[in-house]
C-alpha cells in the first residue's frame, strides 16, 4: 500500500470546512508501535522534514518514516546530536536516505536560513521539537515568550517558509504535535506574552499548545495546493522535553521517587508508541484529505467543554475557526514585524 493520495476537492480557501459529526477511527489500539502503524506503507521517492528528529519521539518518527524508503531530513538545533542516529540507521541498512540540517526554531533567522536552503518538494513536515514548562519568563529575540516562541512561531515560519515546496510535491501533509495540556489554556490574544499577567510556565506551554492545534486549522487555506494539516497529542511519555521540570514536580506527578530514580507509570507509553500517532497522519491513506483535526491514541479525539475534567480529548477554543484565522494574522504580523 502506498502513500500517494489525490487531493480531494476543497471549498474556497478561506471558508469554514463543513462540521465533522464522526470523528475518525483506525484499527490501531492506543499502545500500537510507530513500526505497526506504518506498515505496508512505501514512501519511496517521498521527502520529510522532522524538527526535533534526533531524539525521543522525533526520532522514532524519523526511523518510522526512513524504514519505509522516505528520504528524511533531521531538523535540529545541534547537528551533531543527529549523529548516532544518522550511524544506526546507516548500520541498518535503512532503505531511506536520512541527513540532519540544523534548524533554531526560537531564532527566526535560523528558519529563514533553513528554508532558504531548501530546493526539493516536500512530502511530509512533522512539527515535532518542542520545549516545556520554563521556569522564568524568558523571550525571544522577536520578543515572543519562548515557549510560544518556539513550540509555535517557529513552525508556523517554517511551514510558510516551505509552503511553495509543500505545494510542489502534489501532495503533502503537516503534523503537528500538540499536548493535552492546551485544554486548560486558550490563546490570549491581550497578553500572549505575560507582559501584564502573572507568568506560569504550564499556561504558557499549554498556550502554545493551543496554537499549535489553531495552526492546523487555519492551514484549511492550503487544501487547494493538496496540502493538509492536523495535530496530534502524543500521550503521556519521558523524553527530554521534561528536562525543565523540577525534581519536586516530577515528584508530584508520581514519575520520580525520594532517590531521584525516574520511572514511568503504567500508562504512560513509550517514545515508539507516542509517535505512532505522528506516523499515523503524515502516512496513512485513511488520512487522505483530512485537514483541522487533533488526534490522540492513534484515532481522532472528542470535543470537550470548558470545565470538563476526564483526561483527552481536544477542547472548543483549540477547534474555533475565527481564533485560528486572528492567530493565524497576528503570526503573519509578527513576521513581518509589524
Amino acid at each position: 500500500m502506498t502513500t500517494n493520495p489525490t487531493p480531494r476537492p476543497t471549498r474556497d480557501a478561506h471558508s469554514h470546512l463543513p462540521p465533522v459529526s464522526t470523528p475518525l477511527t483506525t484499527s490501531f489500539p492506543p499502545d500500537a508501535r510507530a513500526r505497526d502503524v506504518i506498515e505496508g506503507v512505501d514512501l519511496t521517492g517521498r521527502r520529510a522534514v522532522v524538527t526535533g528528529g534526533a531524539s525521543g519521539l522525533g526520532a522514532e518518527t524519523v526511523r518510522a518514516l526512513a524504514a519505509v524508503g522516505a528520504e528524511v531530513t533531521v531538523a535540529t538545533r545541534r547537528v551533531e546530536s543527529a549523529e548516532p542516529l544518522l550511524a544506526e540507521l546507516s548500520a541498518a541498512g535503512a532503505p531511506g536516505r536520512v541527513h540532519a540540517r540544523a534548524l533554531d526554531l526560537a531564532d527566526l533567522a535560523s528558519v529563514h536560513a533553513f528554508v532558504n536552503a531548501w530546493r526539493d518538494p516536500l512530502d511530509i513536515l512533522v512539527a515535532n521539537a518542542g520545549i516545556m514548562a520554563l521556569p522564568t519568563r524568558t523571550l525571544s529575540t522577536r520578543g515572543w515568550e519562548m515557549q510560544l516562541a518556539t513550540n509555535y512561531l517557529g513552525h508556523f515560519a517554517l511551514a510558510l517558509g516551505l509552503h511553495p515546496a509543500l505545494r510542489d510535491a502534489g501532495w503533502a501533509r503537516i503534523v503537528v504535535v500538540s499536548s493535552g495540556a492546551h485544554r486548560g489554556a486558550p490563546f490570549d490574544f491581550g497578553d500572549p506574552h505575560f507582559e501584564r499577567r502573572p507568568y506560569d510556565p504550564w499556561a504558557a506551554y499549554g498556550q502554545s499548545k493551543t496554537a499549535d492545534v489553531l495552526f492546523t486549522v487555519g492551514a484549511r487555506r492550503w487544501t487547494a495546493d493538496g496540502i493538509t494539516a492536523n495535530a496530534l497529542n502524543p500521550g503521556y511519555i519521558l523524553t527530554g522535553l521534561q528536562r525543565h521540570v523540577d525534581d519536586d514536580t516530577m515528584r508530584a506527578f508520581g514519575v520520580m521517587d525520594e532517590q531521584g530514580n525516574v520511572r514511568p507509570l503504567p500508562y504512560y507509553k513509550t517514545a515508539e508508541q507516542g509517535a505512532a500517532t505522528s506516523v499515523l497522519l503524515a502516512t496513512s491513506p485513511l488520512l487522505d484529505g483530512v485537514t483541522g483535526r487533533y488526534f490522540e491514541d492513534n484515532a481522532e479525539a472528542r470535543t470537550v467543554r470548558t470545565g470538563e475534567e476526564d483526561p483527552g480529548g481536544v477542547a472548543e477554543h483549540a477547534l474555533d475557526p475565527d481564533a485560528a484565522d486572528r492567530l493565524w494574522e497576528f503570526a503573519s504580523n509578527a513576521l513581518r514585524g509589524d
